[in-house]
This record gives structure tokens, C-alpha cells and sequence, in this order.
């Protein structure tokens, strides 16, 4: 178990130096390159975000005794998250800032403020999105793990009812045994 999440923080560890370095090159690029840049970046904090709801799944499962140690953890982990999504959040503004300059000149009308707000707000969406796909899944897994329990008792009802009418056979047996009719 603890070995699950192990290699899960290995795996945090990695990407998450990975999207550093990445968000610190962004601001210094340009064209296809930066756009391709951001777009690998968008796709890996994806992939931390999904890592962290398996941590999340993994603390739940681990002993209670050693679950506030692997919480706390988590906890720190998903900190570093939102940090990585505010540095790479400030290096896409920069970036679409740079765009539309390119595109409209100095003049547009857009404050960065505003930009700020539809971004934040952008994120908000995706992330409830996540969390709605996330909660479908639990439901239909629940689902089928009720589906399965169902079948179960049903199986074991008809083991039970097939055990009863035996012993009510021998019951008869034993009593036509003791009381031989004349």
C-alpha cells in the first residue's frame, strides 16, 4: 500500500520539476514552440492532478494509524500543485499578452485583471468538470459493486433455502426411522 504511494510521490516528484523547468523557459520563447510548450505543460499538470486524486484514493485506504502521516503529505503535495498552477497561470498571462500585442498592437482593450478573472474562472470550470467526471465514476462503480453484492445474497439465499429443504429431508428421514409406521 504504502509502496503505491511511494512510487506515486516518485512520480509527483518528476513532473512537477518537469513543469518548473518548463514554466521558467515560456516567457523566453516564441511562436510555435512557446504554444506547444504551454500545451505540454497544460497536458502534464493534468496528469499531476489525476496522480493526486490516485494519492488521494490511496491515503483513504491506508491504515489508520499511519493515515495522518500520508494525509499530511498529500496535503503539502496538492500545495505545491496549486503553486505550480499559479506560476504557470502568470507565465500563460505573459504569454497571451504577448499574442494579443502581436495581433491587435499595444492598444487593446482587455485589462490583465479581466484576463486574470477569465482564467481563474476558466480553471474553476475544468476543475468542477473534473470533479463532476470523478463523482460519475464513483457512481457508477458504486453501482456495480451494489450489482455484484445483490448477486451475491442471491447466490447465497438459494444455498441457504437448498440447505434448509435437506435438512428438512433428513428431518423426515430420521423421524420415519424412529417411528416406523405399522
Amino acid at each position: 500500500m504504502s509502496s503505491d504511494f511511494e512510487a506515486y510521490e516518485q512520480e509527483f516528484g518528476t513532473l512537477t520539476a518537469e513543469i518548473t523547468n518548463k514554466v521558467g523557459r515560456i516567457p523566453k520563447l516564441s511562436g510555435e514552440e512557446k504554444t506547444q510548450l504551454v500545451l505540454n505543460v497544460d497536458k502534464q499538470l493534468e496528469e499531476v492532478r489525476e496522480l493526486l486524486e490516485q494519492m488521494d484514493l490511496e491515503v483513504r485506504e491506508v491504515p489508520v494509524q499511519s493515515r495522518a502521516m500520508y494525509s499530511t503529505r498529500l496535503k503539502s503535495y496538492k500545495q505545491e500543485m496549486e503553486k505550480l498552477e499559479k506560476d504557470f497561470k502568470r507565465s500563460r498571462i505573459a504569454y497571451s499578452d504577448e499574442v494579443r500585442n502581436e495581433l491587435l498592437g499595444d492598444d487593446g482593450g482587455s485589462s490583465e485583471t479581466q484576463r486574470a478573472h477569465l482564467l481563474d474562472n476558466t480553471e474553476k470550470l475544468e476543475r468542477s468538470s473534473r470533479r463532476l467526471e470523478a463523482g460519475y465514476q464513483i457512481a457508477v462503480e458504486t453501482e456495480q459493486m451494489g450489482q455484484e453484492i445483490l448477486t451475491n445474497l442471491h447466490s447465497d439465499r438459494e444455498k441457504i433455502q437448498r440447505s434448509r429443504d435437506r435438512v428438512k429431508v433428513l428431518q423426515n428421514i430420521s423421524q420415519q426411522r424412529c417411528w416406523p409406521t405399522p
